[in-house]
């Protein structure tokens, strides 16, 4: 059975799935093939329920829960840490509903955080990789930024104005900000679920075992990272989270789609069930 893979073309996701795209495990006769594209698009093919398996934005886990449910595994989580909104001069927090900011896409757990932060902001949407040049070109007042973003603005000499992460850490006394998961198509059926959730741990667990193969691996897509600072950027987002939720993890998810539900931020408050 073939099982399409989609994630990001990032040097975590590429770590977790390392195993798996290398054979260093038993794939249990399944066939993994790997859809490399931007997370906005990924949310939008999960609407349509195009993979089978995908990464997705937590933000966009309502949206399409009648179509998949949540592995256990596979989740980025910011401990502390997460996604930033970036400027060239900084400025007052407070000021940040009178700037013109770039995002990432409207259904990224990024933009959710931001607009919890700060439900009036006034934004554009950016490919992520465009953002902080947007921001360098003086083109947006500000930037929201994700992936290795958050390791390299101060190389482009830029400023942060918020973490993220940070915040939701503060504000809920510990919790994990959610940003991604990875879901599996329901019409799959219970035992073909749970076979891939466990290939799928498998693959995570390997590569945090085999952490100097699977790092050299990720490299290439460690857009400009070193090699210290994609493993430094993969710590942050692949580790013992990653293998399970936890309670810590889901209850992390369940408060943060709570809020976005309360704010009238997303129309339903999904059932949430892990495999």
């Amino acid at each position: 059975m073939i099982v399409r893979i989609a994630h990001s073309p990032d040097s975590d996701d590429a770590f977790m799935f390392y195993a798996i795209n290398q054979k260093k495990i038993d794939t249990k006769g399944y066939e993994f093939v790997d859809i490399l594209s931007d997370i906005e698009t990924l949310n939008k093919e999960a609407l349509k329920g195009t993979y089978e398996v995908s990464a997705i934005s937590i933000h966009a886990f309502p949206y399409v829960a009648d179509k998949y449910a949540l592995l256990s595994s596979g989740a980025s989580m910011g401990d502390n840490y997460g996604p930033m909104v970036v400027s060239k001069e900084p400025f007052d927090v407070k000021e940040l509903k009178n700037k013109k900011i770039a995002v990432p896409g409207t259904l990224t757990s990024a933009f959710l955080a931001l607009r919890l932060f700060e439900p009036e902001v006034n934004y554009v949407v950016i490919p992520f990789d465009k953002i902080m040049e947007e921001v360098k070109a003086g083109n947006v007042d500000a930037g929201l930024i994700i992936h290795e973003g958050q390791l390299t603005y101060k190389d482009e000499g830029l400023t942060c104005i918020v973490d993220l992460g940070k915040w939701w850490y503060e504000k809920t006394g510990g919790l994990p900000l959610p940003l991604g998961g990875n879901v599996i198509r329901k019409d799959l059926g219970y035992t073909v679920m749970k076979e891939i959730s466990e290939i799928l741990r498998e693959s995570i667990k390997y590569s945090l075992t085999h952490r100097e193969e699977a790092v050299e691996y990720a490299l290439k897509y460690a857009r400009g990272m070193d090699k210290n600072k994609a493993d430094k950027f993969i710590a942050m987002y692949v580790n013992d989270l990653t293998i399970d939720y936890g309670e810590r993890g889901k209850k992390a998810i369940q408060l943060f789609l709570k809020e976005a539900y309360e704010r009238g931020f997303i129309p339903v408050l999904p059932e949430i069930t892990f495999v």
